[in-house]
C-alpha cells in the first residue's frame, strides 16, 4: 500500500482550487443553438483508480452553466468562481441547467478500466457548456484494507466540485445531441493525513472517447498484481490500475508518443515500455507484458 501523508498547511493548498481545464482564447466557439434552442447534455462518470476497496461519494445534484451567447470567447475572462458558487446572479446570456442525477452514492473504484456510468442527462438550453458543478452530500467515505473511514471535505472549502471548461469540450453527435466523460482520478484525489483521516481534493479529467485513444494490455505473471500504471509523456499524464487478472485499459489520451511505466508489486521489478505512439484517437493493445524479479 502506498500512502500520501501531508501536513494540514500542504492540503489546504492542494484543495485551493478545483481541477480546471483552462480557456484558450485561440478557438471561437459559438453557442451552437438548435432550431428548437435545446440540447440534450450526458455525463458519464469514470475512474482513474488507487489502492482503496471503495470511494463511495455522495452526489446531491449536478448542474452546467451553458453560454448562450454567438462567441463563448467573449466570456473568458469571467470570474468562474464566482459564477460557479451562484452567489453571483450571471449576464442574460449564461444560464445554469440541472442534469438531473440520480442522487445517490457512487463507488468509484467500481468505474476502472473502461467502466464508465451515465451519470446525469437531461434536455437543456443550447449553447456551450462552461461550468459543471457537482454538489456533495455529508456520507463520503472510502475502505482501505476493510475498514471504512470517513472522506472528509476540507473544513472552508465549497461542498461542491466546479469543472471549468473552454465550451468545445462535449462531443456532438445525433440530433442536438451531446456528451462528456469525466475521469476522476482516485489516487490524486485522496489525500491522507495522519490517523488515518482522509480529505477530498478531485483532480478530474475531462475527455471525449471518440476524440482520444487509449492504451490496454494484459501484465504476467498474476502473483505481480497489483501494478499501477502510469502512461506519460512530455505534456499529458494518465494512470490505471491492473484488475486481479493483470487487465488494464487507459482511456482519454491525446495523439501523441508516450512511455509506459509499471509499478510492480511483490519483489517484480519495475517496468518501463517506450515509443507507445497513438494515432487518429487510435486504441493500442499491449498485448502481455511479462515482469520479471
Amino acid at each position: 500500500m502506498k500512502s500520501r501523508h501531508f501536513l494540514v498547511i500542504g492540503l489546504i493548498a492542494a484543495c485551493a482550487s478545483y481541477f480546471l481545464v483552462s480557456c484558450s482564447k485561440s478557438e471561437s466557439v459559438g453557442g451552437s443553438m438548435t432550431t428548437n434552442g435545446r440540447q440534450n447534455a450526458s455525463l458519464y462518470l469514470t475512474d482513474a483508480p488507487g489502492f482503496f476497496d471503495h470511494v463511495n461519494l455522495d452526489i446531491k445534484t449536478v448542474s452546467v452553466l451553458v453560454d448562450t451567447s454567438k462567441n463563448t470567447r467573449d466570456h473568458d475572462n469571467s470570474n468562474w468562481d464566482d459564477l460557479g458558487s451562484r452567489d453571483h446572479r450571471p449576464d442574460s446570456f449564461l444560464v445554469w441547467e440541472d442534469l438531473g442525477v440520480k442522487a445517490g452514492i457512487y463507488d468509484l473504484i467500481q468505474l476502472r478500466n473502461g467502466v464508465d456510468t451515465l451519470l446525469a442527462s437531461a434536455n437543456i438550453t443550447a449553447g456551450s457548456i462552461r461550468l459543471i458543478r457537482i454538489d456533495l452530500g455529508t456520507n463520503n467515505t472510502l475502505v482501505k484494507d476493510s475498514v471504512s473511514y470517513p472522506l472528509n471535505l476540507v473544513p472552508g472549502l465549497p461542498s461542491y466540485i466546479l469543472i471549468k471548461l473552454k465550451g468545445d469540450e462535449w462531443e456532438h453527435f445525433g440530433a442536438n445531441s451531446t456528451r462528456l466523460w469525466l475521469d476522476f482520478d482516485v489516487e490524486k484525489s485522496i489525500v491522507q493525513l495522519r490517523n488515518n483521516a482522509f480529505y477530498l481534493s478531485p483532480v478530474i479529467r475531462a475527455f471525449v472517447v471518440t476524440k482520444t485513444g487509449q492504451i490496454s494490455g494484459d501484465l504476467l505473471p498474476r502473483d505481480a498484481w497489483p501494478e499501477i500504471v502510469t502512461v506519460f509523456n512530455n505534456t499529458d499524464t494518465a494512470y490505471g490500475l491492473t484488475n486481479r487478472d493483470g487487465a488494464f485499459r487507459i482511456r482519454g489520451l491525446k495523439d501523441g508518443n508516450y512511455s509506459v511505466f509499471f509499478n510492480a508489486s511483490n519483489g517484480y521489478k519495475d517496468t518501463t515500455l517506450s515509443n507507445v505512439t497513438i494515432n487518429n484517437a487510435g486504441s493500442v493493445s499491449l498485448g502481455n507484458i511479462t515482469l520479471h524479479k
